[in-house]
């Protein structure tokens, strides 16, 4: 299997081509904007001496994450799955996060708490091979309770360094901050070939307002 990997969904973006388990390509830039400049340059960079007409399959992340870069990657690539024909899987952000920090620590159970504005925080909590608490998004003191009630584990997130003081130093502290595609490749080469098209997973409404209050991606009301 030969597979591409996106991540543009929080503060980094990267990309990352796998051929079985060999890395052929990486590329990781922290950023907190221009993604959607970047990009596509990137891919390019990574495709360099490899025809995309030899991948067999694509992955991004679906978030959670900002309203514009869960947009970006999952735009780009499913043109790219119209235009290949080839399966795209989806990922999320806090479960790749919570991947690497596992990897990183050996540690068979893991927090992402990633800091998510407002006083609150996206969490996932995974156990093993195994998720133990899908993407919520809670006020920041709710999370960190969340992990004390989980017990001892490896943190990963924006918010990691924080939890870390609260909950001390029986729960480990990884170097994982950001989502990164290299896992996203990696996770999406263990699944089963995805039969849906992803789309973005968001938790809450984006901060954009249109005209009249509603919400960016809020239907408008019916007319009478």
């Amino acid at each position: 299997m030969k597979l591409l990997a996106v991540d543009t969904a929080l503060g980094a973006c990267s990309v990352a081509l796998l051929e079985g388990e060999r890395i052929l390509a990486h590329i990781f830039e922290p950023m907190g904007r221009g993604h959607a400049e970047r990009l596509a340059p990137m891919v390019q960079e990574a495709m360099q001496g490899v025809e995309f007409s030899s991948l067999t399959r694509l992955a991004v992340t679906v978030g959670p994450g900002t309203f514009t870069g869960q947009r970006v990657g999952l735009a780009f690539m499913r043109g790219l799955r119209l235009a290949l024909k080839i399966p795209l899987a989806g990922t999320t952000t806090l479960e790749v996060m919570a991947m690497a920090a596992a990897a990183e620590t050996n540690s068979s159970k893991a927090a992402a708490i990633h800091d998510a504005r407002r006083d609150e925080a996206y969490l996932l909590l995974k156990d093993g091979e195994g998720v133990a608490l899908q993407p919520v998004v809670l006020p920041f003191t709710e999370a960190v309770a969340r992990i004390r009630a989980f017990g001892p584990c490896v943190l990963a997130g924006t918010g990691a360094v924080s939890a870390s003081e609260s909950l001390g130093a029986t729960w480990k502290l990884s170097s994982v901050r950001q989502p990164d595609a290299l896992w996203v490749a990696r996770q999406a080469a263990s699944l089963p070939v995805p039969e849906t098209v992803p789309g973005p997973l968001y938790l809450r409404a984006p901060d954009a307002k249109l005209p009249g209050g509603r919400s960016i991606g809020q239907p408008s009301e019916a007319k009478a």
